[in-house]
């Protein structure tokens, strides 16, 4: 049976552009069925993820998620185990987006309100 987390977000924003280097180590976030609180769209390829209020991971995604960027929740499947990796799948209104990498880095960049 398959892990899936359900994220949900008030208010949706856009983030700032994350570089996936020679240097970026992928990593896998343990828990993560509970222990994501917060995302923001990064266009239609990659999301950012907050795990426990404070840490930010990158999520690439292998294609467009095309809903991604107006999405007010999205769910995590982790395929059996409750930790996220890179081999994880964002369901985003019912589109499954496969993740391709997934480093931990910088919190998005805010935007200005209009």
């Amino acid at each position: 049976m398959a892990a899936v987390a359900i994220i949900g977000l008030a208010a949706t924003a856009q983030a700032g552009e994350v570089k996936h280097g020679n240097d970026a180590k992928e990593v896998n976030v343990p828990f993560a069925n509970r222990n994501i609180t917060d995302f923001r769209a990064d266009g239609r390829d990659a999301v950012y993820l907050q795990v426990n209020g404070f840490d930010w991971y990158h999520a690439q995604l292998m294609g467009p998620c095309t809903d991604l960027p107006f999405a007010e929740r999205i769910g995590i499947e982790t395929r059996g185990t409750d930790t996220l990796d890179r081999y994880a799948t964002l369901i985003v209104r019912g589109q499954r987006c496969q993740l391709s990498s997934l480093v931990k880095g910088a919190p998005p960049k805010k935007t200005k309100k209009r």
